[in-house]
């Protein structure tokens, strides 16, 4: 890891822009400290619930289940029967299909919004013989050391400030030999306004505002590549990432200096 990560993430890790430490003037402009309709208690939790399906609806729609559950099983290739945690899983689609794919996958399935897992564990995961759903605070997981062999964070990460952030990469590279972090990308600042026809689309295919609205404030708050690196050097100095290339998410798994892929 690099020392200006280290040196910067530690001084002001609550500061640390979403585009890292040395993000633009105009990458800052574009972060906004306005929260999605999901992270807010003074939001009909109808609304909230809305968002909710809609988010799993275009994520079936575009595949997105089936794209993440295929870069999770990846990570645990070489092991018979992974044990994964999903963290931030809000309506539980990748863990639906990390049992669908995987014959022998034990998933511990949580969120830390007690209705999303309460909608969970009143679905086919809650009586899943290879599916334990639960509320977890991921900066705060009740579990031993490596008691997974991975942790995964899909679309989700983002909803985490950099303090709370840096304390979840703490944590599951604590509890797992691997963190799978999958998320959307943090786009060129350039590059955002033309993305406005896209968010028009999103009101029309999630019929709602609610979901574009969170939407566009998850682009505007989604961590670039040096942020995560930033979070990760301040969470511990002996953590080590890689990226994957990818043309729609961030995806990054990161590992104890011990757990460390050559």
């Amino acid at each position: 890891m690099h020392e200006d990560f280290r040196t910067r993430a530690a001084d002001s890790i609550d500061s640390l822009p979403r585009g890292g430490p040395a993000a633009s003037w105009l990458d800052r402009r574009l972060e906004t400290e306005r929260l999605e309709f999901l992270d807010r208690d003074d939001i009909d939790e109808r609304v909230k619930r809305s968002v909710v399906r809609s988010l799993d609806d275009i994520s079936a729609k575009l595949r997105f289940h089936e794209k993440f559950a295929q870069l999770a099983l990846r990570e645990v290739a070489d092991i018979p029967a992974p044990r994964i945690l999903e963290l931030g899983a809000g309506h539980g689609g990748l863990s639906r299909e990390l049992l669908e794919r995987h014959p022998d996958v034990a998933v511990t399935v949580t969120d830390i919004d007690a209705t999303s897992v309460a909608d969970m564990a009143a679905s086919d995961l809650g009586s899943h013989s290879r599916a334990v759903v639960e509320v977890t605070d991921s900066t705060s997981i009740d579990a031993p050391d490596r008691a997974y062999d991975l942790v995964v964070f899909a679309q989700s990460f983002h909803h985490l400030p950099p303090r709370a952030a840096a304390a979840t990469i703490a944590e599951a590279t604590r509890v797992a030999g691997k963190f799978l972090v999958i998320d959307l990308l943090r786009r060129a600042p350039i590059v955002q306004p033309l993305r406005l026809p896209l968010f028009s689309a999103l009101i029309l295919l999630a019929q709602g505002y609610p979901t574009a609205h969170d939407w566009l404030i998850s682009e505007l708050r989604a961590y670039s590549p040096s942020a995560l690196s930033a979070l990760a050097a301040h969470a511990r100095p002996d953590i080590t990432m890689r990226f994957s290339k990818d043309r729609t998410h961030q995806v990054a798994v990161m590992s104890r200096g011990a757990n460390a892929e050559a």
